[in-house]
């Protein structure tokens, strides 16, 4: 049977950052291990008729400068637009700069008065179970009714009083009375991803950045991992079975304890269905992208590469959020109704669809609720000590961004290779 010092399961973003990191720290032997014919994860580029475009939209935000640096120095030749984002809500027939709570001076009279009157009255200090509480809590009625609440209710396709209340934690753009009505005289609009790097040849590019700084990772494309031994540290393969002194694994929670053979628990998430639409000519001009809260809508969120990428024909991202395992889905259908939908916003006009292709992503969002919270902690920590690592956006069942799986990555690799050496 092989052995290998460390063993990573997934060739995406967290997957290849932990294993550069545990390459850059010392000489121990690695196997990545990717079910996939391509690395990459969610992390994919399609190009199509000459439009670049992703699984969904990956656009890089750091927190952290050196991460920045460390990831870009694996990519020189690569061509990077540095964005200043800008996002409209459309709420009411209004387009609405992004966060919409900090904005609302932006809708109809009336419907400020209210947002703000429900605003003055809110109470952020008090302590909420659900999202949905901690929303209206936090913000008031008006604002929750007018976009968070229909918007989110889209974008998880479920209830939102099954979500905890820290279920976007950091990334929630929270605001109070002062604030909103400051910010309608001087606009501060700044959020966790005011500025985003993008490539020329679309987030793929990243992914490969990463792959060519692999020197002696053995990397394993079309291998999935079918069950993992915690007793006799190893994993077995359609191809084989392998020994390991640690494992880092990046899918899903509910797979992995599925492959350890122990209680899968309650975790929900949703699907996203998303459409990559190329159009023969140019449409909306200064937005990156938008939300779509009317539910009479299919589509939550439309993107727009071509205002990032500079091209001079249209080309979309369309997303839909959809529960689970709930059947095949009628993907042509899905489009004729996403057609309909961006006709009578504007979006098209008279632009002619000459490309398209689309993807559903499952899972897309996990569902943090207060149960999933306190078992994925839980066992996390019993698999962590039997040397099994689950990280990143899927591994910790959360809500994180890109930026954050490579810290993680880079965290967990100091740590086991101090402990391996010492």
């Amino acid at each position: 049977m092989d052995h290998y010092d460390y063993i990573v399961i997934g060739g995406g973003v967290t997957g290849l950052s932990f294993a550069n990191w545990i390459e850059e720290l010392g000489d121990a032997s690695v196997l990545l291990l990717e079910k996939e014919a391509s690395l990459g994860g969610y992390c994919r580029t399609v190009k199509q008729d000459g439009f670049v475009w992703d699984y969904s939209g990956h656009f890089f935000h750091f927190r952290h400068q050196d991460i920045e640096r460390w990831l870009l120095a694996k990519m020189p030749e690569e061509v990077i637009h540095r964005v200043n984002k800008r996002a409209l809500i459309r709420v009411e027939g209004v387009d609405v700069d992004f966060p919409f709570q900090k904005n609302v001076h932006q809708l109809s009279k009336e419907s400020c008065l209210r947002c703000l009157h429900d605003l003055y009255h809110a109470d952020p200090k008090r302590e909420y179970r659900t999202f949905k509480e901690m929303v209206r809590g936090k913000l008031g009625d008006s604002i929750s009714d007018l976009f968070l609440i229909p918007y989110n209710e889209k974008l998880y396709a479920c209830d939102l009083d099954l979500l905890d209340a820290e279920a976007m934690g950091r990334f929630f753009p929270s605001t109070n009375f002062a604030e909103t009505l400051a910010n309608s005289q001087r606009p501060d609009n700044r959020s966790y991803n005011s500025q985003f790097i993008y490539p020329e040849g679309g987030a793929v590019a990243f992914v490969n950045g990463l792959a060519s700084g692999l020197k002696n990772t053995e990397v394993a494309l079309d291998e999935a991992a079918i069950a993992i031994d915690e007793s006799s540290k190893s994993v077995r393969t359609e191809k084989r079975q392998i020994s390991y002194g640690q494992l880092v694994s990046t899918m899903p929670l509910p797979s992995l304890l599925q492959q350890c053979g122990r209680n899968v628990g309650s975790y929900s998430w949703n699907r996203v269905l998303v459409f990559n639409l190329g159009f023969d000519s140019k449409g909306l001009e200064d937005v990156h992208w938008m939300y779509f809260p009317d539910k009479s809508l299919p589509f939550y969120r439309v993107g727009f590469y071509d205002n990032i990428l500079g091209g001079d024909r249209m080309s979309l991202y369309v997303e839909i959020g959809l529960p689970s395992g709930v059947g095949a889905l009628d993907v042509p259908s899905h489009l004729d109704s996403v057609m309909v939908g961006l006709k009578r916003e504007g979006i098209v006009t008279s632009q002619s669809l000459i490309s398209q292709h689309s993807v559903v992503l499952d899972p897309a969002y996990v569902h943090m609720t207060m149960e999933s919270e306190r078992t994925s902690a839980t066992v996390r920590d019993e698999l962590s000590c039997q040397g099994i690592h689950s990280v990143g956006r899927y591994g910790r069942w959360t809500y994180c961004s890109i930026e954050d799986n490579i810290v993680e990555s880079k965290q967990l690799a100091n740590l086991l290779e101090a402990a391996r050496e010492g």
